[in-house]
C-alpha cells in the first residue's frame, strides 16, 4: 500500500490558517463541506487496519487504511472511488462488515507550493489543519513555510487526536454534527 506523508496541526484558528495560507500564496480549493463516513473494523479489536468508506462532498471513496506508526509516514493507504455510498454500505454489509461506527466532519481545502492543506473541524473537539504533501520532505517545507515548528506538528490518528481530549472515539458510534457526537 503507498504511504501518506502527512502531519496535523491541533487546536487552530480557522479564519487566521485559512488567511494564513492565502498570504503565503496558496489558495483555496473547495468550500466547507460536510464529509460523511461509515468504519469499519477489518479483524475486530484490531484498531491499526481498517475500511473507511466516505462521501467528502464532491466524490465518494473506499479505503483501507493501516497505520504501522504515529510517524509522518506510518500510515498506508488505498483507496478507490465508488458511485454510492449507501449501496456500498449495503455491499460491505453482504460480505460480512458492519459500521462500528459513523462519523462526520467538516472539511475546507487548500493548496500551497504543491501540497494538500485540509481544515478540518469535528464534533467535540477544537479544529486542526492537516498538511499532506508527496514526501516528508515537502511537509515538513510546507509546515515551516506557514510558520509551524516540528512541536507542533503530529502524525497522530483522529481517534489519537480525540483521545487527547479526553474524548474515547471508539465509545462513539455517531459521531454527528446534529447528534452532538453523544451516543
Amino acid at each position: 500500500m503507498p504511504a501518506e506523508y502527512e502531519v496535523k496541526v491541533l487546536d487552530i484558528d480557522p479564519t487566521s490558517v485559512a488567511n494564513l495560507i492565502c498570504s503565503k500564496g496558496g489558495r483555496q480549493v473547495s468550500a466547507s463541506r460536510l464529509q460523511r463516513r461509515y468504519v469499519y473494523d477489518i479483524i475486530p479489536g484490531d484498531e491499526s487496519k481498517w475500511i473507511r468508506l466516505r462521501d467528502n462532498g464532491t466524490k465518494a471513496t473506499l479505503a483501507v487504511k493501516e497505520i504501522s506508526h504515529d510517524g509522518i509516514d506510518g500510515t498506508y493507504e488505498v483507496e478507490v472511488g465508488i458511485d454510492d455510498l449507501e449501496a456500498t454500505n449495503e455491499l460491505l454489509g453482504f460480505l460480512g462488515f458492519q459500521p462500528k461506527a459513523y462519523q462526520e466532519n467538516r472539511r475546507t481545502s487548500f493548496v500551497l507550493d504543491g501540497a494538500q492543506l485540509e481544515i478540518d473541524e469535528w464534533p467535540m473537539i477544537p479544529p486542526y489543519l492537516e498538511i499532506e504533501a508527496g514526501t516528508p520532505e515537502e511537509v515538513r517545507r510546507v509546515a515551516t513555510l506557514l510558520g509551524f515548528e516540528g512541536s507542533q506538528l503530529t502524525s497522530e490518528n483522529t481517534t489519537k487526536v480525540y483521545k487527547r481530549y479526553g474524548i474515547e472515539l471508539g465509545e462513539h458510534k455517531i459521531v454527528s454534527f446534529s447528534h452532538d457526537g453523544a451516543s
